[in-house]
């Protein structure tokens, strides 16, 4: 049986309790004065991460938490090692918004510096919902892949995860590696004790550049313009039946 190396990603985003506000050049999301904090799929990743570790005693050999993005991504990473994470990565890119295909290639390189067998994140984010990022980074590293997942048993080499689909559930098996992608009916994430958050401040953090890791990061993809949706009509009420069937011939939808 092999220990696990579970890599857990998280990403810093605006906090999902806040509505977004377009900036004012119209190229993206308001990001200043707001509140930031971890993508909830990605605390989901973390959190079963720990259940993995808490219901297989001795299996899970480490937990290492790694964030794509600024300095302020410490705040993330702080909150994992608050939860349970023994370590974690800061790759620092500054404010620049970086893609799923770039994202994917720097967690390969971590996937190779960590040795990890298993990789759980989140199926999306909550900025930009690509939900690209673990296909791709299965794709690269040619391991087994489980998305959306609402179930994760473990016994031995075998991964198995049961999957929501529009059917009903989908069940898959595989052996390690593997990675698996979250859904929101996996779990429900565990909050940080205060004495934690105080420990978690003083542990250490490792920092790397994409330089660090040999990724240029080159985005394919310009923005050209972010709008809000247009604003719906009000509703009509009706007071009988004759009346409902007038209004729709009037809209000519019969």
């Amino acid at each position: 049986m092999s220990k696990l190396r579970i890599l857990v990603p998280v990403k810093r985003v605006i906090d999902f309790a806040i509505k977004p506000r377009i900036n004012k050049a119209g190229t993206g999301v308001e990001k200043k004065g707001v509140k930031f904090s971890i993508n909830p799929f990605c605390d989901i990743a973390l959190e079963e991460s720990l259940r993995i570790r808490e219901a297989n005693k001795g299996l899970v050999e480490q937990i290492h938490a790694v964030s794509i993005g600024p300095t302020k991504a410490q705040d993330v990473l702080r909150t994992a090692l608050a939860k349970g994470a023994d370590s974690t990565t800061l790759i620092d890119v500054g404010e620049e918004e970086i893609e799923p295909l770039s994202v994917a290639k720097m967690l390969q390189k971590i996937v190779e510096k960590e040795k990890s067998n298993l990789i759980i994140l989140g199926k999306q984010a909550i900025d930009d919902d690509a939900n690209q990022t673990g296909q791709m980074l299965a794709g690269l590293l040619n391991w087994p892949q489980a998305t959306n997942a609402s179930k994760v048993e473990i016994e031995g080499d075998q991964v198995t995860v049961t999957r929501e689909v529009d059917g009903g559930a989908d069940t898959l098996s595989a052996k390690l590696p593997m990675i698996i992608t979250t859904d929101l009916r996996l779990n429900e994430p565990r909050y940080a004790s205060l004495p934690n958050v105080m420990k978690a401040k003083k542990k250490p953090l490792e920092k790397l550049k994409a330089s660090d890791l040999q990724i240029e990061l080159t985005n394919r993809l310009e923005i050209l313009k972010v709008e809000e949706p247009p604003q719906r009509d009000a509703g009509v009420k009706v007071e009988s039946v004759d009346e409902l069937i007038a209004k729709l011939k009037e809209l000519k939808a019969i």
